[in-house]
């Protein structure tokens, strides 16, 4: 009987080491991922120009100009802020709050439609190959990171409703 009762109790904390790992996995993909997404909205706010875009618009629609800034600047605050709220909010995330993890979705989803639109519509090489390739390469990196965890997450909700 105590060679049975060993064997479960083995098996029974194996299972608790594997999800330990997962779980400082998980957190090691959320909180870089969220980071480097926050990164990404603060890079943004300089973009313009540090790139110098209106150079390449003429000065006569100064309209256009106003217009691309202002989309710039709202998604740049829209994912520096919706970034730092889900970094602010990792602990509700990782223990399984649905309205955080329901913000959390929506950013992943952003990410997952940040890379498709690079793979369908991809950013001129001739303009500056290191950036085209490195803005692809680093979206994708930025999705991973971030789906792999809400994967997860979204397993462990499941399994726990159901």
């Amino acid at each position: 009987m105590g060679l049975i009762q060993l064997n479960i109790l083995e098996v029974y904390n194996e299972k608790i080491v594997r999800n330990g790992d997962k779980m400082r996995t998980n957190k090691v993909l959320y909180y870089t991922g969220m980071t480097m997404s926050m990164l990404m909205g603060v890079w943004h706010f300089f973009v313009p120009w540090m790139f110098q875009w209106y150079s390449y618009i003429p000065s006569e629609y100064e309209v256009l100009k106003v217009s691309i800034n202002w989309v710039n600047l709202c998604f740049s605050l829209f994912l520096f802020g919706i970034s730092l709220i889900m970094l602010l909010w990792g602990k509700k995330v990782l223990a399984y709050n649905k309205e955080a993890i329901t913000i959390y979705g929506f950013l992943v989803t952003v990410w997952i439609f940040r890379v498709i639109i690079a793979v369908v519509n991809p950013c001129p090489p001739e303009a500056n190959v290191w950036l085209s390739y490195g803005q692809f390469v680093g979206s994708i990196l930025i999705m991973i990171m971030m789906l792999i965890p809400f994967i997860r997450i979204m397993k462990e909700c499941m399994k726990n409703k159901g």
